[in-house]
């Protein structure tokens, strides 16, 4: 069995954190595309970098706006993102629907 040294003093490097957030809007008449704007205006004063938007059909003409992205990990907490998401005129919720490190 080999011993590998660690120096416990050393600084830790962060990683990336892959998100998926599920955007809601409050009626079909909601312009996606204006929530999408906004969204990736926001994401990316936070310090994130916007991959893509999807639409996500849920029912009766009525889309949700997915949105994914990337985060340095040591950002920490995304609830001040999420808030000032939900607070876009035309959008209901914001749920965190994947998270996940990034690697490579």
């Amino acid at each position: 069995m080999y011993v590998v040294p660690v120096d416990l003093r050393a600084p830790i490097k962060m990683g990336i954190v892959l998100v998926t957030f599920k955007i809601m809007p409050e009626s079909v008449d909601t312009d996606l595309d204006k929530v999408e704007e906004e969204a990736k205006k926001m994401t990316e004063k936070f310090g994130g970098k916007v991959s893509g938007f999807e639409k996500e059909p849920v029912a009766f003409g009525l889309n949700a706006l997915v949105m994914k992205f990337s985060l340095d990990e040591a950002k920490g907490e995304m609830d001040s993102l999420e808030d000032n998401i939900r607070n876009i005129e035309g959008v209901i919720n914001v749920e965190v629907t994947d998270m996940r490190r990034g690697f490579g």
